[in-house]
């Protein structure tokens, strides 16, 4: 009976309409049966859709975390990107500290976006002890990519809490150039106000687009 219910939780995950994925992975996820494991840690690195790959997390969550934590750390290595990813983002719900190491290790992860993943994934499960370590480590990152990058960076900081962040941030700005301390300059103004990230966006939008028409019309 159980070999019956897999197969058609894998044929209906091989479906091409997401709303039929969906279904699928919310009716897993309210039986909550181990046997599925496997099969939804299959689909957490194929499927295209958001909405799907949060059900897959909150299916993944309801089982049993003594089984499931250590395969979603196993998902770490796999070579491709949506399944790191999406193995640290379910780690991050689950909160077993435990894993800490293993995730610290994804913060030099090639692909971009499992970094970005692995920074929110980190400060979620970092030991109190760790936070300290851990924020220098994020404030390597300062100054670096688009401002959607630069943004997730920030909230990441800020989210280990100014007492922690402050001194860092502090730290970067005396020591590097001026991308950091642009940077720092923005991240410090989300920890005096969380709700400042959207004016944020839109400023670092608005430069974005000066210096690029400042390029065109020097080339």
């Amino acid at each position: 009976m159980l070999h019956e219910g897999m197969t058609t939780l894998t044929d209906a995950l091989a479906d091409p309409r997401s709303s039929v994925r969906l279904r699928a992975v919310m009716a897993a996820g309210t039986t909550a049966d181990p046997g599925d494991l496997d099969v939804l840690l299959e689909q957490c690195a194929v499927d295209p859709d958001l909405q799907v790959r949060e059900a897959l997390t909150w299916s993944l969550v309801r089982l049993p975390a003594g089984l499931v934590v250590p395969r979603l750390v196993a998902e770490l290595d796999r070579p491709e990107a949506r399944a790191r990813s999406q193995a640290l983002h379910t780690l991050s719900k689950i909160k077993d500290s435990s894993v800490y190491a293993e995730v610290v290790e994804r913060l030099g992860d090639t692909d971009p976006g499992v970094r970005r993943t692995a920074w929110r994934a980190a400060v979620v499960l970092a030991p109190e002890q760790e936070r300290p370590a851990l924020a220098r480590r994020l404030a390597l990152e300062l100054g670096e990519g688009d401002r959607d990058r630069r943004l997730a960076l920030s909230r990441a900081i800020v989210s280990l809490g100014a007492d922690v962040a402050a001194p860092v941030l502090a730290d970067a700005s005396a020591r590097r150039g001026e991308a950091v301390r642009e940077h720092v300059a923005e991240t410090e103004r989300l920890l005096d106000d969380p709700d400042a990230a959207s004016s944020l966006a839109l400023e670092r939008a608005r430069r974005e687009m000066a210096l690029g028409r400042s390029k065109r019309a020097s080339g």
